[in-house]
């Protein structure tokens, strides 16, 4: 009976070692068939964080509460900026106005575009409301490209400083391939008014 008793413990060790090791294959098993879920949820979610493929930002001092617009003009479009803040290609996200009803400390406006139209873009940034007497508004400009064939990246950056009411400074014209690609020696800061010069008068609601 004693060896009985040792066969039936050393069975059911056996068996017990079994199980844990078939639980455990099939929870590799489990892991290994996931994986490609998992990864791809990650991809989407980079890709919501950067929507659009050609993104143009503009950030102002925080402690500088006054009201600076950006406008952008894609290819044979009329420009998008607060009085018109959505066109075919692009649209303006945030209108900040410096200040005045602002939820965060940031003062930044941001455009997307939906789609990469081939030819000339221009970047203007406008100085709307009224500035104390010397006073200087440094603004930087950043525009990012996500080509047809690869991943979002910056391709522009400047600083424009602003002193009066009404300047209107072209940031950058460039031109773009239709897969998104910079042209070289595109890339100018000659001047072009998209809003100061037209007949569409620029007061808020």
């Amino acid at each position: 009976m004693q060896g009985l008793d040792y066969l039936d413990e050393d069975t059911w060790g056996t068996v017990f070692r079994d199980v844990i090791l078939l639980a455990l294959i099939g929870f590799v098993a489990m892991v290994i068939m996931l994986l490609p879920h998992i990864t791809k949820k990650k991809q989407d979610a980079e890709d919501q964080k950067a929507p659009g493929n050609v993104v143009v930002e503009m950030h102002w001092p925080s402690a500088l509460p006054y009201d600076v617009d950006l406008w952008v003009q894609a290819p044979r479009e009329v420009p998008v900026g607060f009085w018109n803040q959505g066109g075919n290609t692009f649209n303006l996200l945030r209108d900040d106005l410096g200040g005045e009803g602002d939820a965060t400390d940031e003062n930044y406006e941001i455009t997307y575009s939906r789609g990469i139209p081939q030819g000339e873009y221009t970047v203007n940034v406008h100085m709307y409301g009224p500035l104390p007497h010397g006073a200087v508004i440094p603004v930087n400009v950043v525009v990012s490209v996500r080509p047809k064939y690869g991943e979002m990246g910056q391709i522009l950056k400047t600083t424009i400083e602003l002193t009066r009411r009404n300047q209107e400074e072209t940031a950058y014209r460039f031109r773009l391939t239709s897969d998104g690609e910079l042209v070289p020696d595109s890339v100018s800061t000659l001047r072009r008014t998209l809003i100061t010069g037209s007949q569409k008068p620029y007061r808020r609601k």
